[in-house]
């Protein structure tokens, strides 16, 4: 998986990975819905505390017509 440089990551979702995401890409069915799960590995007090918040995924259109989810 990619990393920004701010520590976040794009992931790609859909039919066809975008050229150089292939790393950071989901493959989906075509005409078929998804739905997206998280896990956390070794969580840390804030989220004992939910003092933290997994943001919502926001669904990006990209340039080739892919989708991104954007957190």
């Amino acid at each position: 998986m990619r990393k920004n440089a701010d520590g976040t990551v794009d992931l790609y979702v859909g039919p066809k990975a975008p050229a150089g995401w292939e790393n950071s890409w989901i493959e989906t069915i075509p005409g078929k819905s998804f739905f997206a799960y998280f896990r956390l590995y070794g969580p840390e007090k804030p989220y004992f505390e939910r003092s933290w918040k997994l943001p919502d995924i926001e669904e990006v259109q990209t340039n080739s017509g892919a989708t991104t989810g954007r957190n």
